[in-house]
């Protein structure tokens, strides 16, 4: 006397508890994953932005000691009026740019003959740290301090080198402009609130100076090296979104849950059709082929990608 072999229908409802099970314990485990990365994520962009906000008060105070010297007496008598009036709404940035031809100005500037030893660059270079945008229009006596520097000021600060102007005027070539750059003509109150400054942006880096050209040239060197760069690194960092890996296993956890978990339980339960059945599993076993041939390749070239 032979068994009858189970049906093919019957075969399937028989595996289709063991795939439920595989899919449900592979989209917990993406569950899990997806949800610490989030977690991951969202602690590592707070502390991007406390460490931001600790550098943008760097800045300001940089800005502050700016403003200060951009004020005092240090320039050649004439200069300032020179560039208000002559060329009032000129940028820096439009000077370094010239090649672009967006400013007729700039073009001028650059083919007029100064008498002002080269140190109407500086005072350019002063003003544009003092913007808080490319295009803003800059009123010194209302020197803005926001509480987050945009990405576009903050590139063209790190492009054009600004606050390295004080390491160049004041140190490399110092010898070059010492008489057209007094440092003693800031008013003693004013040398002494920039000390302040200067240790509250670094005690350890500024605590043994003094005002003058060194201390200038230092401080220069500082911001350009130790702070601009770090204003587009955090920046960067606190709007950065979840990595496109995260959607790709989102993608493979909704599928596992849709198809490998949820379709195969109702199917059961109310008794539909095999077909349901096989396309919920057809759907789960391609999944899990195309994690076990794609997935490496996928993470390797994420890993790669600029």
């Amino acid at each position: 006397m032979s068994l009858d072999r189970p049906d093919t229908s019957y075969q399937i409802e028989a595996q289709a508890p063991l795939i439920i099970g595989i899919s449900a314990g592979l989209a917990a485990l993406l569950m899990v994953y997806l949800a610490l990365a989030a977690v991951f994520h969202k602690n590592t962009r707070q502390q991007a932005i406390e460490t931001l906000s600790g550098f943008t008060q760097k800045m300001h105070y940089f800005r502050e000691i700016i403003g200060l010297m951009v004020r005092s007496k240090i320039w050649v008598p004439g200069l300032k009026d020179y560039i208000e009036e002559e060329f009032e709404g000129l940028t820096f940035f439009e000077v370094k740019e010239f090649y672009k031809g967006s400013s007729q100005q700039a073009i001028e500037f650059l083919q007029e003959h100064h008498q002002y030893n080269d140190t109407e660059n500086l005072y350019l270079e002063f003003k544009s740290l003092l913007l808080t945008h490319p295009s803003e229009r800059l009123n010194l006596e209302q020197i803005k301090y926001p509480d987050v520097y945009g990405r576009a000021i903050v590139e063209k600060w790190l492009a054009h080198k600004c606050g390295s102007g004080l390491w160049y005027y004041f140190g490399y070539k110092y010898g070059d402009f010492k008489a057209s750059l007094d440092y003693n003509a800031v008013f003693e109150r004013h040398q002494d609130k920039i000390m302040n400054l200067a240790l509250s942006i670094d005690h350890e880096a500024f605590q043994d100076s003094s005002f003058n050209d060194v201390f200038l040239a230092k401080l220069g060197e500082y911001m350009n090296q130790e702070v601009v760069p770090k204003l587009m690194q955090f920046k960067g960092q606190t709007e950065s979104h979840l990595p496109p890996i995260m959607n790709y296993l989102y993608v493979v956890f909704a599928l596992l849950i849709g198809f490998g978990v949820f379709i195969p339980l109702v199917s059961l339960i109310l008794q539909w059709s095999p077909v349901f059945l096989i396309l919920g599993i057809s759907v789960t076993l391609s999944v899990l082929l195309y994690i076990a041939l794609g997935f490496y390749p996928y993470i390797y070239k994420e890993a790669n990608s600029k």
